[in-house]
């Protein structure tokens, strides 16, 4: 089972479940690489709604519709020809950022297994976590790992055996709400006891903002400061958000960007 190639380092975004913002993130960080300096290149595998391709595509329509120096990474939709979208696009890449469907599906576990980097964003919630750990309805203590941990766990095997590789699971705190809560707490001491158990980095991703929401027609990003012209305190805490993800994800150089 190929990994994909010794100079790219292949970034996976990855849950099974919606509305965790993960198509979001996903260009964002691919931005963020490009605005580095870094050949990026973006797979979109969510065949039916294509909400990475999507909103590169709006992203090229107003740089032709108004002139403005975007960059844009390549990228392309693609299913049950992943195996040639995948080696096409990992060629001349620095980095392959992957966004696969929010179910289950046999091309995102095939992503998966070849992941450098796999993050799975969550919202904070024991909605959310139930996919990944099971706890007691009374004490909040993890009682066991969930049917997804154990999917990773099997796709970190694949990849081991595959050419010794590992994978660096990443679960990704986003859409945080501003104000501290006890449910946000008890999230964080849950995660925190699985990932002893099974072996992932907690990082805090984006905030619930609207101006994510509010982006996606011009396929802009935090990134595009000049564009925004004066920034509001909403974008300055939204670019520092990003900054601190970026740094959390720990990429490869030159992947680490430095956001004005």
């Amino acid at each position: 089972m190929p990994s994909g190639s010794d100079n790219t380092h292949v970034i996976v975004f990855a849950n099974e479940k919606g509305g965790t913002g993960k198509s979001t993130t996903a260009v964002h960080v691919a931005i963020a690489l490009a605005v580095r300096g870094a050949r990026v290149a973006c797979l979109d595998l969510d065949h039916r709604q294509r909400t990475m391709g999507r909103y590169l595509d709006n992203r090229a329509e107003t740089v032709r519709r108004t002139g403005a120096p975007l960059v844009i990474p390549r990228h392309r939709t693609a299913h049950d020809d992943f195996e040639p979208a995948f080696e096409a696009m990992v060629d001349g890449s620095d980095f392959l950022v992957i966004d696969t469907p929010g179910r289950d599906d046999p091309y995102a576990r095939m992503a998966a297994v070849r992941a450098d980097t796999l993050v799975t964003p969550m919202n904070d919630s024991f909605v959310d976590f139930d996919l990944i750990g099971q706890v007691h309805p009374e004490t909040f203590k993890v009682t066991r790992p969930s049917f997804y941990s154990e999917l990773i766990w099997d796709a970190r095997k694949a990849r081991a055996k595959a050419d010794g590789s590992t994978i660096d699971w990443v679960v990704l705190r986003n859409r945080l709400q501003h104000i501290e809560a006890r449910n946000m707490r008890r999230v964080s001491e849950a995660l925190d006891q699985l990932a002893k158990r099974v072996g992932f980095r907690i990082i805090p991703g984006l905030g619930e903002r609207v101006i994510y929401r509010e982006l996606f027609p011009s396929g802009m990003t935090m990134l595009d400061a000049k564009e925004f012209g004066a920034m509001g305190l909403g974008h300055v805490a939204a670019r520092q958000e990003l900054r601190e993800m970026m740094a959390g994800l720990a990429l490869p150089e030159p992947a680490v960007p430095q956001v004005a």
